[in-house]
């Protein structure tokens, strides 16, 4: 079955994430996020994409900061409040009942109740004629340790950080479960001696 592009937001399951950031005036905003990605490894740079008509778009324009806030399993209903279209002025913390988690290198607090917080500086944007991709370094990255080893190691199945699946009519909350495969990084790489040869 062939899928036309304006599809191709079905085929990929996708994070989902909170940015927060203040205005100039002070105001906090909250919005989801699923256009993001880290640059390669390891996390010190990201990318998000944004329409140009965004709260947050414009937020991080005139103060250079954001938050990212990694929501688990139980934050849907948060999520789909801060999804709204408010006006500016508006606290959307206080719109979703969210509670700040102070940040130590930004004015913008992140989310109390979440995995992860990653604050952001603006890097670089880069404008195209719908949308701009923000590039944002990582200042400062904190989790929960309820939720992560003395390594960093996010116990996923315990965490359940929130994803979804977007479909034509809208969206399905999801979260990561183990297969029962692991692998090392090792595993990426070819030694010397090794022969090539496909999977059985």
């Amino acid at each position: 079955m062939k899928l036309k592009s304006s599809k191709r937001e079905q085929i990929f399951p996708l994070p989902v994430a909170l940015i927060s950031t203040v205005s100039k005036e002070g105001i906090r905003n909250a919005a989801p996020w699923s256009n993001i990605t880290p640059i390669l490894r390891p996390l010190e740079e990201v990318v998000l994409a944004s329409w140009l008509k965004r709260d947050t778009l414009t937020n991080i324009r005139e103060t250079g900061e954001f938050v990212i806030n990694i929501p688990p399993v139980g934050m849907e209903e948060a999520v789909m409040v801060c999804s709204r279209n408010y006006p500016p002025e508006i606290d959307e913390f206080e719109m979703a009942g969210l509670k700040p988690h102070p940040s130590e290198e930004i004015r913008a607090s992140g989310i109390e109740g979440c995995l992860a917080w990653a604050e952001c500086i603006l890097v670089e944007e880069v404008l195209r004629e719908k949308f701009s991709l923000i590039i944002g370094k990582v200042v400062n990255l904190e989790v929960d340790e309820n939720f992560f080893d003395k390594e960093g190691r996010m116990d996923f199945e315990k965490a359940k950080p929130l994803s979804c699946i977007l479909g034509p009519k809208g969206l399905t909350f999801t979260c990561p479960r183990d297969t029962g495969k692991s692998a090392d990084y090792s595993e990426m790489s070819l030694g010397g001696k090794e022969i090539l040869s496909p999977m059985p």
